[in-house]
């Protein structure tokens, strides 16, 4: 008798809080389509923004609506390349993108880099579904040292 009260509570419990819940579909319910967010707008400042941990690959600071990446064509390299870059004032990918798995450098781009867009993704201005507590490795270190570190000596005041 005592573990069906107890069941009974933990579902009226499930109940209450599963309305309380939004998710990523808001507040519709399951038996229900929503309505499509509005898509996100290409931010076209050509202005390159921080990376937010090492090896994070760099956000395309550009439009690329039209640019077609094949296996043919990669529009990319238009401007990218290391024979086009300076003509451009684009940077020219990272060495690494020159690198087969075995870290043998190649004349040509990586076929296992080629598809830029795998890794890359352009800037918008898209707000986070979810919110977002990242912090970055290099704060967590200050906070540790700062944390850890002696308080500075009180300046004593002097009586004449």
């Amino acid at each position: 008798m005592r573990r069906i009260a107890i069941v009974g509570v933990l579902c009226f419990g499930a109940a209450l809080a599963a309305d309380n819940l939004k998710g990523l579909r808001g507040p519709s319910p399951l038996n229900e389509e929503p309505k499509a967010p509005r898509m996100a707008t290409v931010e076209n400042f050509d202005v390159k923004r921080g990376r937010a941990y090492t090896s994070q690959p760099p956000t395309i600071p550009h439009a690329i609506d039209r640019y077609e990446i094949t296996r043919n064509v990669n529009f990319c390299m238009y401007c990218h390349s290391r024979v086009r870059n300076e003509e451009f004032g684009a940077p020219m990918v990272s060495a690494t993108h020159f690198m087969d798995r075995d870290a043998n450098f190649l004349a040509e781009i990586s076929p296992r880099r080629y598809f830029c867009t795998q890794c890359h993704v352009v800037q918008t201005d898209a707000r986070p579904p979810v919110s977002n507590t990242f912090t970055d490795v290099y704060e967590l270190v200050e906070r540790e040292q700062r944390a850890s570190d002696p308080p500075a000596p009180a300046a004593k005041d002097k009586k004449e």
